[in-house]
């Protein structure tokens, strides 16, 4: 039925469009024949005929609306040739300009000559270059074309800047924050003015700021379209082009705009070319940034997109479960605690439980959900981190009593924070310090890895190492945004970072001698900040605990010592290092613990020795360990001694 109706109003339109075009043909007659044509009479708009919403748009004068027509005649009825050949006096000449028009229609205005008239600056005609304006061959241009005839098209030169909706966004559930937001924006909009501030969404989460400026654009009965700032043009003439193009295009089809500025930095100083496309656009467009950004002549108003709350995270896992939520009571819990998901997010998460369910026909497996979450909430950290393979458990780990309890407190801090913070009310107190710090220091290979990878481990969450030599840069500025796009990334929770080599940053602050000092200071200070406000465990490790200043050390909650190991201690590593598969005999574990080296060397000599024993098709031996040891201790530039070989041959 719609398509019936769809397909009648085309032909209407079309008949109509002809009838306009014979009252045109009327008037260059009557100018051959020497007759007067009538006066115009003023129109009565159709809201629906194509060329009278044209002429609203752009304010076309009668005029201006039968030079259209004259454009338009020609495309449509190739007759008109001859009838335009016998007006300009000659047969090369079969086409339409301005001059003809000027002297064929009534109530002509020389006004149409210049760039300003709307046919000209809203390039709804085209004249050839190589002729003077008033006698240059006269084009409808063919987007005009295509809307005047009713079809469905596009601006050719804008279909590279536009980037089409996911359809994953569509149908994508708004949360009660977001919701709140989608009603200032059509407020905002519903006043907008010429003189209006441009509207941006900040935030990290892009599917939210889509399906909000979607939302906008429904309630206020607009089309929607995306265009990515990054395509713009740099050149200042052909932006401008762009943005004439881009608001003939929205008054056309009826749309709201939205920017995305996501992957442009937000910087103190404004974009220029963001803010030439954007502070004359008179169609309505949202900015969307990851920042937020500034324009050099309006001020952006500015919605920030917050993470959703673990209330209205809880809300959507039950809605996107549906009925699998049912066996899953009190995991759902966990899920919105420890995971800072977003609405796309949960939704990918859920659809993969319950499909996975579906075809397996199994019982409801939490654990799978979790580890459905941990894949949605990886973050993209491949160029300044390491994700490590996390498989150490506590039995692994050969630590003194101390140290052990301190990294139990600390596990138990992980394990309660949700309901500490939120269920108990601290986080409404203050939002500041809700992150969980710690210092592991101690000498390399005493355990400081291993430990974050039983935490790891046992909470089933990724472990991310962060060089932090690698992050620090000599530029000024560098740092912090090396660090932000770190913290950023992890939000989602679903991540222990572990900042390797601290004393990179974190050695003692300095008297502010020049600039560089300064903003060393600046540095250290950017990155108490992000661990205190960090939603989970941020661990930094040093060599030099002694060189950390003391008002870095007050803000960290956990300081953990990895003291060399004793005999005793190195013997029990001894005893835990080989694989229980791995065949070994007549490994003396005591007069192994004799080896003055710390458990990441004990490591690498055991698994030389077991290379050693799989070449000779033999058990590890003690004679494959001292092998082994003395290449370790070569590569450190260390001698064996005696004392430490006491009675292995004996």
């Amino acid at each position: 039925m719609e398509t019936h109706l769809i397909s009648l109003w085309l032909l209407e339109n079309f008949n109509t469009l002809l009838q306009d075009i014979e009252r045109v043909r009327q008037y260059l007659e009557n100018s051959l024949e020497g007759k007067e044509n009538p006066p115009v009479e003023p129109q009565s708009f159709s809201p629906s005929y194509t060329l009278d919403v044209l002429c609203r748009l752009f304010e076309l004068s009668s005029f201006e609306r039968d030079i259209l027509l004259l454009a338009i005649a020609i495309e449509l009825d190739p007759s008109f040739g001859e009838l335009f050949a016998q007006f300009n006096s000659d047969r090369k000449y079969n086409y339409p300009t301005l001059a003809l028009a000027l002297s064929a229609f009534p109530n002509a205005s020389w006004s149409v000559l210049s760039p300003l008239s709307p046919l000209h600056s809203w390039e709804l005609i085209e004249l050839s270059s190589t002729n003077s304006v008033s006698v240059a061959p006269l084009r409808i241009d063919r987007r005009i074309l295509c809307f005047l005839l009713g079809e469905a098209t596009f601006d050719e030169q804008l279909k590279g800047l536009l980037r089409p909706l996911p359809d994953t966004i569509v149908n994508l559930l708004l949360s009660p924050s977001q919701e709140q937001i989608v009603e200032q924006l059509v407020i905002s909009l519903s006043k907008r003015t010429q003189e209006s501030s441009p509207l941006q969404l900040a935030g990290g989460e892009l599917s939210a700021k889509y399906r909000i400026a979607l939302e906008v654009a429904r309630r206020l009965g607009y089309n929607f379209q995306v265009m990515s700032a990054d395509a713009l043009p740099s050149a200042a003439k052909e932006l401008l082009k762009i943005q004439k193009r881009w608001e003939r295009e929205a008054l056309l089809t009826n749309s709201l705009l939205l920017l995305d500025c996501d992957d442009i930095p937000g910087t103190d100083s404004p974009s220029s070319m963001i803010s030439l496309f954007v502070e004359n656009l008179r169609t309505p467009v949202i900015l969307s940034a990851t920042e937020r950004l500034k324009t050099k002549l309006a001020p952006v108003h500015c919605f920030d997109i917050p993470p959703l709350s673990p209330q209205e995270q809880r809300a959507m896992w039950l809605t996107h479960l549906g009925s699998s939520a049912n066996v899953l009571n009190g995991h759902i819990d966990q899920l919105a605690s420890q995971f800072n998901l977003s609405s796309s997010s949960i939704s990918a998460a859920s659809y993969q439980y319950k499909i996975h369910h579906q075809q397996a026909e199994i019982s409801p497996q939490p654990n799978l959900l979790w580890e459905y979450c941990r894949s949605q909430a990886r973050p993209r950290l491949d160029d300044l981190a390491q994700r490590l393979d996390s498989k150490a458990a506590w039995d692994d780990l050969v630590l003194p009593q101390q140290q052990r309890q301190i990294l139990e407190d600390l596990a138990t801090h992980l394990k309660h924070r949700a309901k500490v913070y939120q269920d108990w009310g601290f986080s409404g107190k203050s939002s500041r310090g809700l992150g969980i710090s710690a210092l592991f220091h101690g000498e390399s290979g005493t355990g400081k890895t291993m430990a974050a990878e039983v935490l790891a481990n046992h909470f089933c969450l990724d472990l991310y190492r962060i060089d932090l030599s690698a992050v620090v840069s000599k530029y000024i500025g560098e740092t912090e945004k090396n660090l932000r796009r770190i913290f950023d990334a992890a939000e989602s929770g679903g991540a222990i970072l572990l900042f390797d080599e601290a004393d990179a940053i974190f050695g003692k602050r300095t008297e502010v001698k020049d600039s560089h000092d300064r903003y060393a200071n600046v540095e250290i200070s950017y990155l108490l900040q992000r661990m205190e406000a960090f939603q989970g465990l941020a661990i930094l490790t040093s060599n030099r605990k002694e060189d950390i200043d003391t008002a870095f050390m007050r803000r960290i909650r956990f300081v953990v010592t990895f003291p060399f190991p004793d005999a005793s201690s190195r013997t029990e590593i001894w005893r835990r290092i080989f694989p229980p598969q791995t065949p070994t005999q007549g490994l003396d574990y005591r007069k192994l613990g004799q080896l003055k080296i710390a458990g990441g060397n004990i490591r690498n000599i055991a698994i030389r020795a077991a290379f050693l024993a799989a070449d000779a098709e033999e058990a590890v031996m003690m004679k494959h360990i001292l092998t082994g040891a003395q290449r370790e201790y070569f590569k450190l530039k260390r001698l064996l001694t005696d004392e430490e070989t006491r009675g292995w041959s004996g």
